[in-house]
């Protein structure tokens, strides 16, 4: 059996501050192959956003097929921390470092999991990336693209995420709301305040429009998600003088959205309001993610009842907070993230409690057995 907690404390030992690697995907690789993993490993992209380090590793052979999917990358520690933040500390019962919780922590509860199970329960694998924490574009991409060169495609998948609010175990993700960001720049004609009708003031054409774009309602929401916001988040003009009507004015907005909606679609949707307000306006965007929802099915029944075993309760299907990885993989297989508390990742004196990680590794253990017991007899 591997240790989830000396694992783990290796790997923040890592500074593995995305896109760079530190040497965390080496103690993974190590790790797996120890318990009987082949691992595959290749870097993807170039500078700015890259080289980023990847890993697919596999185990066993038949189905059902279980992919944990995560990450070895890590957010920017900030200052202000107690101690060194890729030097791993216990202080009483919680494990101090970058990742604990985001998400190193759930990698080394998965693979000691693994290393208690029987390697012939079927096929498990890896999927970990280096830059889930960055751009995200020469990371799971690129190992979804590399697995489909070979023909792997799992039957599930679990990302571990940290999903828990308050207790471990309270919250599993069966889906994200879609992101779009949205660059609008609006040309004028620059002139003198006390002379408008000689000037173009694109202050006004963008504020007309922008009030009609935050005013129209997306949609009331549905059974799983909560309606979809959009949400101006910059405006931007550079003017300095006070009498001077500027020659251009620009915003920013994202809208978060549930599966009523495509990216396309919403960046359709806002160009019409602008063009009635603004007709040389120019609008740019980045779709982040698609939103995506596994229904309650039998990955999220496996993942619910492996928790209930393990700590008694009843786990809340979720589809709340941010994007993950889970977007991109989800056109994959039936996908569901369940993990770690998320009190503090991304925080200063990151930790995660000893116990949890016990308990995870418990749980994670509980699902891969009960994969195993879903094969047929045919594949015992």
């Amino acid at each position: 059996m591997i240790d989830p907690v000396d694992l783990t404390a290796r790997l923040i030992a890592c500074p593995s501050i995305t896109p760079a690697d530190g040497g965390a995907q080496d103690v993974i690789e190590q790790a797996l192959r120890s318990i009987g993993f082949e691992v595959h490993r290749f870097l993807h992209g170039s500078a700015p956003d890259g080289p980023v380090p990847n890993l697919f590793a596999t185990r066993g052979s038949g189905g059902p097929h279980l992919a944990f999917a995560g990450h070895s990358d890590v957010v920017p520690p900030g200052a202000g921390w107690t101690g060194n933040p890729f030097e791993p500390i216990i202080r009483g019962d919680l494990l101090y470092g970058r990742g604990a919780v985001d998400m190193k922590g759930a990698v080394a509860a998965f693979i000691a999991a693994a290393s208690g199970v029987p390697q012939d329960s079927g096929t498990i694998s890896l999927i970990i990336t280096g830059d889930e924490e960055g751009p995200a574009t020469h990371g799971t991409v690129a190992l979804m693209d590399w697995m489909a060169e070979r023909n792997i495609r799992p039957d599930m998948i679990l990302v571990g995420e940290p999903t828990s609010n308050k207790r471990l175990g309270d919250t599993i993700k069966i889906g994200r709301r879609g992101s779009v960001n949205m660059w609008i720049d609006v040309p004028g004609t620059q002139g003198h305040v006390a002379y408008p009708q000689l000037a173009d003031n694109p202050i006004t054409r963008l504020v007309s429009a922008l009030d009609v774009i935050t005013r129209d309602v997306l949609d009331e929401g549905t059974d799983w998600f909560q309606p979809s916001n959009l949400e101006v988040t910059d405006i931007t003009v550079g003017n300095p003088a006070t009498n001077v009507i500027p020659s251009a004015a620009s915003a920013r907005l994202n809208i978060r959205f549930n599966d009523r909606h495509r990216g396309d679609d919403l960046v359709d949707r806002v160009r019409a309001h602008l063009v009635r307000y603004a007709p040389a306006a120019t609008l740019g965007a980045k779709i982040s993610g698609e939103a995506f929802l596994t229904a309650p099915g039998q990955l999220s029944e496996l993942v619910a009842s492996a928790i209930h075993s393990e700590t008694g309760l009843e786990a809340e299907l979720s589809t709340s907070g941010g994007t993950s990885d889970a977007r991109f993989l989800s056109a994959l297989s039936p996908t569901v993230e369940f993990g770690l508390v998320n009190a503090t990742m991304h925080k200063l004196d990151e930790a995660v409690a000893i116990v949890d990680l016990q308990i995870l590794t418990r749980i994670y253990a509980r699902v891969l057995t009960s994969v195993r017991s879903e094969r047929k007899p045919t594949e015992q």
